[in-house]
């Protein structure tokens, strides 16, 4: 159902107090998205992946309560991994990449990368 007149004009009034009383958090509203907010969550979940195997790694052989700590600490966000993946989906996963090779990050696989092509390739 459409908005009438009056409430769309109360609508953009809101909208307009909104941005004078506090323009960065609104700003933030506007450029976030579902998919940055899951992306981020993902980014720290894959984290915590990793300090909780250092912790086992680290700690395994000399206490072993600290390492179930650390198997704790993998478990919860081995949980929230597919969870933010789903979040994401196959649009945003692409978008993911596409970003952090116009950053440079996949540089230093870049030779490795090109030394498996020519290796699998193959002539028809």
């Amino acid at each position: 159902m459409p908005l009438s007149e009056e409430e769309q004009r109360i609508l953009h009034e809101i909208e307009r107090s909104f941005y004078e009383r506090d323009p960065d958090f609104a700003d933030r509203v506007k450029s976030e998205t579902v998919y940055t907010h899951a992306g981020r969550h993902l980014k720290w979940a894959v984290i915590g992946s990793i300090v909780g195997l250092i912790i086992i790694l680290a700690s395994f052989t000399s206490n072993t309560a600290v390492a179930l700590g650390g198997f704790l600490v993998m478990l919860v966000n081995g949980v929230f991994i597919p969870i933010n993946i789903k979040r994401l989906g196959k649009a945003s996963i692409s978008d993911l990449t596409s970003a952090v090779q116009d950053k440079g990050l996949t540089k230093p696989f870049d030779k490795a990368r090109q030394g498996f092509k020519q290796r699998f390739h193959r002539d028809n």
